[in-house]
């Protein structure tokens, strides 16, 4: 199996599977500094570069910059070539082109980069800044060698398709649309944006691809979660009943690799057509772990038998 995998039609190479850094710097939800720190995310990207995961995912509002700025920092610390990608917040007062180049300007500045791999629009909105404004200076920041790619992220179908043809009249192809999915959260293959990414040759990064620990096996009907997970109906006894096939599958195929259920669950998303995960790592073990879901491949027959049994997760 292929280590790398194409940004859409760029031409743009990534690793197989990313790395997601939201909770690298971000206080408000993930509680960085308090049960974790900077020692811990550095050892966290350390090990992925060690293990061959060279692409990153930031954006400018996760830990309000500072995730793009610890990663700046870790980045000078190797010399391995990385890839690495950040999202624009459109926020209201983001109305004109010069906002949009000044954003993308203010993130490589944190990023200490001159030229990222992918720049995506974080999600789509309603606000004063038009489409063709907003596509206008992302081609130029496309121009001016600033950024490698465009994307967007949690764009339904038309969304995607709108962002597809605005970015088409300036000669440059959608590289990825960033969305939840995982083997629980289906929702974007019955919606049909799953197929159309395909037909436009747009690749899907991955995010959330372990349901926020649901497909790790670690929470059953008999060990429920403590804390916010408690409000999720998708953890409380039912939900995690209804999850035991799923969480049975896993374990099948895990025991035939010698892998753990959360890396096959990582390695169903990678046998997806043009599809990449970017789980996230807080320390050096969780790194560790996503890397296990590389360099193998389930057999055709395990993917099959896992997308049968997930399918109550379509809706």
């Amino acid at each position: 199996m292929s280590t790398s995998r194409q940004l859409g039609r760029t031409g743009v190479q990534v690793s197989a599977l990313g790395i997601g850094t939201w909770a690298w710097g971000d206080k408000l939800f993930w509680g960085y500094g308090d049960r974790y720190g900077e020692t811990d995310v550095e050892e966290a990207f350390q090990a992925s570069v060690s293990a061959g995961i060279t692409f990153f995912d930031t954006a400018e509002v996760y830990g309000t910059g500072e995730s793009e700025r610890l990663l700046g920092r870790f980045c000078k610390t190797t010399s391995s070539p990385l890839q690495i990608a950040t999202k624009f917040g459109p926020l209201p007062w983001r109305f004109t082109k010069a906002s949009v180049l000044e954003a993308i300007e203010a993130s490589l500045s944190r990023l200490q980069m001159d030229s990222i791999a992918l720049y995506q629009v974080h999600w789509p909105f309603s606000f004063l800044l038009s489409q063709p404004t907003l596509f206008e200076a992302l081609a130029e920041g496309v121009q001016r060698g600033w950024i490698q790619s465009v994307g967007v992220s949690n764009y339904n179908e038309q969304q995607m398709q709108n962002a597809h043809d605005s970015l088409a009249s300036f000669g440059i192809p959608l590289a990825v649309n960033q969305v939840r999915y995982s083997l629980v959260t289906r929702q974007i293959e019955q919606q049909g944006l799953l197929a159309r990414s395909r037909q436009l040759g747009v690749t899907l990064l991955a995010y959330s691809p372990l349901a926020q620990g649901l497909l790790t096996g670690k929470y059953t009907a008999q060990n429920l979660p403590q804390g916010a997970r408690r409000l999720d109906p998708r953890f409380n006894a039912k939900g995690l009943t209804k999850l035991a096939p799923v969480l049975d599958a896993l374990k099948q195929s895990a025991e035939a690799h010698d892998k753990t259920l959360g890396q096959v669950a990582l390695n169903w998303l990678i046998q997806q057509e043009n599809v990449i995960p970017i789980p996230g790592a807080k320390n050096a073990r969780q790194a560790q772990e996503n890397a296990g879901a590389i360099g193998w491949a389930l057999t055709p027959d395990e993917v099959e038998a896992l997308e049968q049994v997930s399918r109550p997760y379509l809706h």
